[in-house]
């Protein structure tokens, strides 16, 4: 019983020595602010007012704590599941390494926020941003994985290559990687693209499928104009068409997806809506209100990781009597 909450113990501690070693980078002074950071006193870009006190913005530091939360009720989840004996169905249900991965990643997007927001540093700017890519990248990936038949080691080295790539590329050249690339933005993209292809197995979905990357690009503002305006900008609309090159069989399985997909997709769009009115140049900011707009999207995102988990749960087999009907097998080879 004490090895299957062994993960959730792992998780609790790493989070624990990040907490005293954020303090202590706190209580020293924090370091050179950002290029891009207002002076102590001043208004930041999210509204808030910066504190020259522990944290430099309190409120939407603090509200990364949803995400830290998020994180380690998966793990006692997946710890529960190992204790009752659950059947595995799917690699997100039990101790299994990619749920793991999904788990750590929701739980990183709080100290990875909480480094920016707090500190104004540019490296609490990276920290945050790798934490972003690192959750984004799993489920699209994960998708693939299925549809392509990967091995658990090929997914992981696909995230690692892509995670690895995109850290040094942030830090040495700029958050586009000097290529244009939003990676964080396309890889939303991606993630409903591949959602699509992996629920619908007929002729016409793979090369239609990119199509729904330009409706999530509408839903941020960016029309399919103003793309065609600017092509060379907008080069990365290629990569909506990854997600066709993926699969070798149908998916052979299916997930529920009402309610928890929706409420994840509403948990996040509602965030997101928000996000926009967390912003200094805002009518709405007030930099000296304890209810940040900020801090609500961090919480209402971390609600979304959590509704994302569990329907990723939901994903059962089509061949029930098939002698490994989750893939798992493939999974481990």
């Amino acid at each position: 019983m004490t090895e299957a909450y062994r993960p959730l113990r792992i998780a609790g501690v790493a989070f624990g020595v990040f907490a005293v070693g954020f303090l202590t980078w706190g209580a020293i002074g924090w370091g050179d602010p950002a290029a891009n950071e207002q002076a102590i006193g001043e208004i930041s870009r999210w509204c808030e007012r910066v504190s020259g006190g522990l944290l430099r913005e309190p409120v939407n530091t603090l509200g990364n704590l949803g995400f830290v939360v998020s994180g380690l009720v998966m793990y006692s989840v997946l710890g529960r599941d190992v204790v009752s004996g659950r059947k595995v169905t799917n690699r997100f249900i039990g101790n299994q390494p990619i749920v793991l991965l999904y788990a750590a990643a929701a739980l990183f997007l709080g100290p990875g926020s909480m480094a920016m927001h707090g500190s104004h540093t540019r490296s609490g700017a990276w920290l945050d941003n790798v934490s972003m890519v690192a959750y984004i990248l799993i489920p699209w990936l994960f998708n693939l994985a299925r549809l392509g038949r990967w091995s658990d080691r090929t997914f992981f080295t696909a995230y690692g290559v892509l995670l690895g790539a995109y850290a040094a590329g942030y830090w040495f050249i700029g958050s586009d990687l000097g290529i244009g690339l939003d990676l964080f933005g396309v890889s939303i993209a991606l993630w409903v693209i591949s959602e699509v292809v992996f629920r619908f197995d007929a002729p016409w979905v793979r090369p239609a499928s990119g199509l729904m990357g330009f409706v999530v690009a509408l839903a941020f503002g960016i029309t399919p104009m103003t793309m065609l305006d600017a092509p060379g900008e907008y080069w990365w609309v290629i990569l909506f068409w990854v997600p066709a090159l993926a699969p070798k069989h149908p998916a052979g399985a299916r997930r529920t997806y009402t309610p928890w997909f929706w409420l994840g997709i509403v948990s996040f769009f509602g965030a997101y809506a928000i996000w926009l009115t967390g912003t200094a140049d805002h009518p709405w900011c007030d930099p000296d209100s304890i209810v940040q707009a900020h801090a609500i999207w961090h919480l209402l995102t971390a609600a979304a990781t959590w509704c994302f988990f569990l329907f990723l749960r939901t994903e059962r087999p089509l061949d029930v009597d098939s002698p490994d009907p989750a893939g798992l097998s493939e999974a481990a080879s």
